[in-house]
């Protein structure tokens, strides 16, 4: 009698662990960030890039202009795939290509933009990775269309020829 009795809480248990586990298959935790939004750029304090002179946020962007931040670093691999394509871009003359280097090494910075060229008509620094984190940023790189002081949108990882002419069709 007791061997017809234990297999049924046994069955009953691991019909209730393979429940359990099911349902946590179906339920996704992956975050993916929202890449469409309409958010005023954050206020920060930072220092342009060959001068090491102050500059506020406020003093950056004017109304009525298009810009496209980028936030790079010589040390990152995905930053040297689309350097070409802000190369590109920085030659569009309603665009104007802002670059904020990330966690650098100055001189390290500056090889590389002598290297591959200079695609930004300013770059700003974040020594410790606050300033991108206010923008949002997961990593390095990533890159923010702004118009009047809002971000109209964000692009994760590097760009390439197919998100080259989504901006260009944007600012059109």
């Amino acid at each position: 009698m007791k061997n017809k009795i234990l297999p049924f809480p046994v069955i009953i248990i691991f019909g209730i662990i393979f429940f359990i586990f099911y349902k946590g298959l179906e339920d996704s935790k992956i975050y993916t960030p929202d890449v469409n939004t309409k958010k005023e750029i954050p206020v920060f304090n930072t220092k342009e890039f060959f001068s090491e002179k102050n500059v506020k946020s406020s003093s950056i962007f004017d109304l009525d202009k298009i810009y496209l931040l980028n936030i790079w670093s010589s040390w990152c691999i995905p930053c040297r795939q689309e350097h070409s394509f802000l190369l590109n871009l920085n030659s569009h003359n309603k665009l104007n290509v802002i670059g904020m280097n990330y966690k650098d090494n100055k001189k390290n910075a500056e090889n590389f933009l002598k290297e591959l060229g200079n695609p930004y008509k300013e770059i700003f620094i974040d020594f410790d990775g606050t300033i991108s984190i206010e923008w949002g940023a997961y990593g390095v790189p990533e890159t923010f269309l702004i118009y009047n002081n809002q971000i109209i949108k964000k692009y994760i990882g590097p760009l390439n020829q197919q998100l080259v002419d989504e901006i260009k069709l944007l600012i059109k």
